[in-house]
């Protein structure tokens, strides 16, 4: 009898847990069901690194097509490539879980082939179709390798394709310093390719010329970063009343001669009617050309005839150059050696490299900006516009007011610092508002009924920019070759600074297209390791990581053994 009733027991328990097991995989099945119609992720990070943009967020849900992209980051993989692999993976789960399957992604290693002419093909291949490879030196024991990466992908979608790359280069900057900053540009990247491939109307963007602007080399680069997102076209006004009808922005890139009174009065109708303006404009003319060619040159006032319509719109042009210490440096002849001359680099004061500011998403999180014979100027209290300035000089910063005598002869002593007080000096400016035409209260009556040209003596809500430097967006060109170098580079260093991203990020605010800007302005925190911490505490972390899960399970063990010990003893 009482073997009967344990069986019953133990087969009633084994019902029960049978039964216990079932309702947990149903719940489970139900919970899943239920879930699958909601969706939410949480970010536990403190900068929400993981947390995409909205604009991101829309245009993933709105896709109508599938996006491809093959990502060449595969392979045998240092480890911070592994880093920028991994962080590109995770990247694209993010994209995928909103854009769902619409979007599909593919990582592959470029040199897979054992066949070294089939990986030169491969390389070729990747190099046509615009992406960069990186020579990277390894030590394996006592040798040294070199083996090719290339960290970049091509994204296709609507039948086009875009290469991406993946890795941002800067010079000074170390390896570890370059992929942190590219892994924070990993949204950016994909999304500006995005939208590089679906847009289908551009707006429409043109340079002014007639007034002695920087001609079509001079902006070769710039032209070329715009058109990915914007028709870009070059237009002379020529007193043509609808010389400006149907652009979206127009870019007056450091006219050198006046503008008529009728070429003023079209841009500034062209602003009333709610027209974009980027502004590039030198209060003072200096040239580099002029002093390599002698000892000295002048900085002399430029009569552009467009000082008084900026003072109406909110801004001041002041007639003075920036001198700062924080300046790019160049080449000066110091002496002989034999026959050949002898050059060190020194600063040069004219070409300050300005600060961006970090409280607009126009200038945020960019390097310097390469500046040359750069003024300053000022925010006026104008009712109903408001300014936010975007570049300036550094604290250790002077004006000098024009007409200036320019030499190189300043660098042969050391510079009085106290002299250098007077900064920052701001040189960008962004004015948000309601504008007041330059012309009201100057026209005839005859222009102001005439239907043809609609005068407006109030703008609507609207921006633009002013720089006191039209260098900013000019690139360094070879007139004897005819060929031109990136937006930003400096040939002497042979560096980049932030030039061209400046200038999409300008853009890009004119033209309302803040998605894009608010995903490359995105900033979190790079937790970089410690090499020299590294190095001298290695051993102890490494003894520490391997001993400490010994001991816990050595103590577990021990707690374990005395609680048990203390059971069965009573």
């Amino acid at each position: 009898m009482v073997e009967t009733s344990v069986n019953k027991s133990i087969k009633g328990k084994k019902w029960i847990d049978i039964g216990t097991l079932i309702v947990a995989l149903v719940g489970i099945i139900l919970l899943n069901y239920v879930g699958s119609f909601f969706f939410e992720r949480i970010d536990l990070t403190a900068e929400k690194r993981y947390t995409l943009s909205g604009a991101t967020i829309k245009n993933l849900e709105n896709l109508e097509d599938i996006v491809f992209v093959r990502v060449y980051l595969e392979g045998n993989l240092p480890t911070e490539f592994r880093e920028l692999r991994d962080a590109t993976k995770e990247t694209l789960d993010e994209l995928r879980a909103y854009a769902g399957v619409n979007l599909e992604y593919e990582f592959i290693n470029p040199s897979a082939s054992p066949n070294e002419e089939e990986r030169v093909e491969v390389y070729q291949e990747l190099t046509r179709q615009g992406l960069q490879y990186t020579n990277i030196r390894m030590r394996t024991g006592d040798k040294m390798s070199e083996q090719i990466i290339f960290p970049g992908a091509v994204l296709t979608f609507n039948g086009k394709e875009t290469p991406i790359q993946l890795l941002k280069g800067q010079k000074g900057t170390s390896q570890q310093e370059m992929i942190a900053s590219s892994v924070q540009q990993l949204e950016y990247e994909f999304m500006s390719a995005l939208k590089k491939l679906s847009n289908q109307e551009m707006k429409r963007v043109a340079f002014i010329e007639g007034h002695g602007e920087l001609d079509k080399l001079a902006t070769a680069d710039a032209e070329k970063a715009l058109s990915e997102f914007y028709s870009v076209e070059r237009i002379t006004i020529d007193e043509k009343i609808g010389a400006l009808d149907g652009l979206d922005a127009i870019i007056i890139a450091r006219p050198d001669s006046a503008y008529s009174e009728k070429d003023k009065f079209i841009i500034d109708q062209y602003i009333m009617h709610g027209g974009k303006v980027l502004w590039c404009i030198d209060p003072v003319f200096a040239r580099m050309d002029s002093l390599k060619q002698s000892q000295f040159t002048m900085g002399l006032v430029l009569e552009h005839n467009l000082t008084d319509q900026l003072f109406k719109y909110g801004i001041r042009l002041n007639n003075d150059l920036i001198m700062d210490l924080e300046a790019l440096p160049i080449p000066i002849v110091t002496g002989m050696v034999g026959n050949q001359p002898n050059y060190e680099m020194f600063p040069w004061y004219y070409m300050p490299l300005l600060i961006g500011n970090p409280n607009s998403p126009i200038s945020n999180n960019l390097e310097r900006i390469k500046g040359e014979f750069t003024s300053s100027l000022e925010a006026l209290d104008i009712e109903g516009v408001k300014a936010t300035p975007l570049l300036s000089s550094s604290e250790i910063s002077r004006v000098v007011n024009a007409p200036a005598r320019i030499s190189f002869n300043i660098l042969r002593e050391k510079p009085r610092y106290e002299m250098y007080n007077s900064g920052p000096h701001h040189a960008g400016m962004l004015l948000e508002g309601t504008f007041t035409s330059v012309f009201k209260n100057r026209l005839p009556k005859k222009i102001l009924d005439d239907d043809g040209i609609s005068f407006k003596e109030e703008s609507e809500q609207s921006k633009m920019i002013v720089l006191s430097d039209g260098n900013i967006i000019s690139n360094e060109v070879n007139r004897k070759e005819e060929v031109y170098y990136a937006l930003g580079f400096y040939k002497y260093t042979e560096e980049v600074y932030g030039n061209k991203e400046f200038l999409m990020n300008a853009m890009n605010y004119l033209l309302d297209d803040s998605g894009l800007l608010n995903i490359r302005s995105k900033e979190f925190k790079i937790r970089l390791l410690d090499q020299a911490k590294i190095d001298s505490e290695r051993f102890y972390w490494q003894g520490l990581n391997a001993a400490f899960p010994i001991a816990i399970i050595l103590l577990f063990g021990a707690v374990r053994m005395y609680l048990r010990k203390r059971i069965y003893v009573r």
